[in-house]
């Protein structure tokens, strides 16, 4: 039997899809800047986009990652076909210690059965403590020489601070490898920008395939991966016209604004829960 065009199945269908592409384009946008992709995904989910899996959230992060490894594949062509050039193999010495303390600790915490929370006050008071935390970072690092140097230091501290933001949701991946770059190393926002990018390239992609091996492991049965796809290929557009205007505006202007909007939208959630 034919289902008519309104039947509930379709427009189920329809705003599930439509859902989708809405966290497609939240992940999009929100990955690169410094204020929190996964928290801002796990607000729309409580908001009225629907729960979805650890497996959904890390892909259309990987999705973000291939539009970064787009932007960067220049950069990253003339990194693996000039380690024998010195600063080359440095660099690339620095982003291999950075991703291996990322993977080593991330699994620890893996095994310890760390779930993401689902409540908003706290991924609320993540924003709000990182953007006061970017706002005070902002003003000790402008007390400094800019260095375009990645020191040995701050690629110990961004594999600790990529752990960190997975496990605190609201601290923002980007936003605490890009400012332990810049307090601990004193590397210019440019410097550290690229760094913490070029060392998330290996990271959500290795998040991402560890999740999908376990999905896969346990039948996949679970996944509606018409889904993932959708917000994959969603996320990897927003994405790069995202990082491309980021890379931009940065050349003139600071983190401030991202600071104060993370402290207004942790208050307006701190509030919209406190009148639920």
């Amino acid at each position: 039997m034919t289902l008519p065009l309104s039947s509930p199945i379709q427009t189920s269908s329809v705003n599930d899809l439509l859902q989708v592409i809405l966290l497609g384009i939240i992940e999009g946008i929100t990955e690169f800047l410094p204020i929190s992709s996964t928290g801002h995904l796990l607000i729309a989910e409580q908001l009225g986009l629907g729960a979805r899996s650890d497996l959904f959230n890390i892909v259309i992060q990987a999705g973000a990652i291939l539009a970064v490894t787009f932007i960067y594949w220049s950069r990253l062509w003339s990194l693996a076909t000039g380690l024998s050039q010195p600063e080359n193999r440095d660099y690339v010495l620095k982003l291999g210690v950075a991703f291996l303390i990322t993977v080593v600790l991330g699994l620890i915490v893996k095994t310890l059965g760390f779930k993401l929370p689902e409540e908003i006050t706290p991924i609320a008071w993540a924003l709000i403590i990182g953007g006061v935390w970017m706002l005070a970072a902002e003003w000790f690092a402008g007390k400094r020489p800019d260095q375009t140097q990645i020191l040995w230091t701050v690629a110990i501290v961004v594999g600790i601070a990529q752990v960190v933001a997975g496990v605190f949701p609201g601290t923002s991946r980007s936003a605490s490898t890009i400012f332990a770059a810049m307090l601990i190393g004193g590397a210019s926002r440019a410097a550290a920008t690229e760094f913490a990018f070029l060392v998330g390239i290996p990271t959500m992609y290795a998040a991402s395939a560890y999740e999908l091996y376990g999905e896969l492991k346990a039948g996949g049965g679970s996944e509606n991966w018409g889904n993932v796809a959708v917000g994959f290929g969603v996320s990897a557009v927003v994405a790069f016209v995202a990082v491309k205007w980021l890379l931009r505006y940065i050349q003139t202007h600071r983190f401030t604004a991202f600071a104060v909007y993370r402290i207004a939208l942790g208050a307006a959630l701190l509030g919209w829960v406190a009148t639920r």
